[in-house]
């Protein structure tokens, strides 16, 4: 084990529960998103759906936006990524994160997961509440790899690291959106591989 990794202690009863109904809320949403479409769906009619009130909802989730743009993938792959030897470069360690977490995925999963990513990118407010969001994700995931590298969050050198792994992700992404057919985990692990070779064209 890394000696710098942290342990985390399998989350609680009350935590589980809170974290099935997010999930609950936003697999509620996304299926009317899909019938009725993102702007004639109410935040009423997705708490219906989901059995919640909306005041419960709104304690979820603070707007409707949040209810697409909620990632629950973000924290297991920034524990995987953690997880992966110390000898392993931020990219071979990332590309063994991707196959762990999203080759795991059942195929509703990867569907919901690509419906989340049509709708952010179809409809401009998600897309631009995105972009605000992807800084923060960029701190994080720096400072993961910092601490891979030994260096300190705000090195120039890490944070070109992440950001050329951030954009590598993000190609891979659009590509699958794009392409109905498309298998993500295969595009991003091409994209990785395309990086670690130096981006050759």
């Amino acid at each position: 084990m890394r000696p710098q990794a942290e342990t985390h202690a399998r989350p609680g009863l009350r935590e589980r529960k809170k974290a099935r109904t997010r999930e609950a809320i936003q697999e509620h949403a996304l299926a009317l998103f899909a019938e009725r479409g993102y702007d004639q769906t109410t935040v009423e009619a997705i708490a219906a759906a989901a059995e919640v009130s909306p005041s419960t909802f709104f304690r979820y989730f603070p707007t409707k936006e949040d209810v697409v743009l909620h990632d629950r993938y973000d924290p297991l792959l920034l524990a995987a990524f953690r997880a992966q030897p110390p000898e392993l470069t931020p990219i071979a360690a990332l590309r063994v994160t991707a196959h762990e977490v999203f080759g795991a995925l059942a195929e509703q999963e990867v569907a919901r997961e690509r419906q989340r990513a049509v709708l952010i990118l179809s409809v401009p407010e998600l897309r631009a509440r995105s972009l605000d969001q992807l800084a923060g994700t960029l701190l994080a995931f720096a400072s993961e790899v910092a601490l891979r590298a030994g260096r300190r969050v705000d090195d120039r050198a890490v944070r070109n690291m992440t950001g050329a792994l951030i954009g590598a992700s993000m190609a891979a992404m659009l590509q699958a959106a794009e392409d109905p057919g498309a298998n993500y985990l295969e595009l991003l692990d091409a994209s990785l591989a395309h990086l670690e070779a130096g981006l050759p064209l």
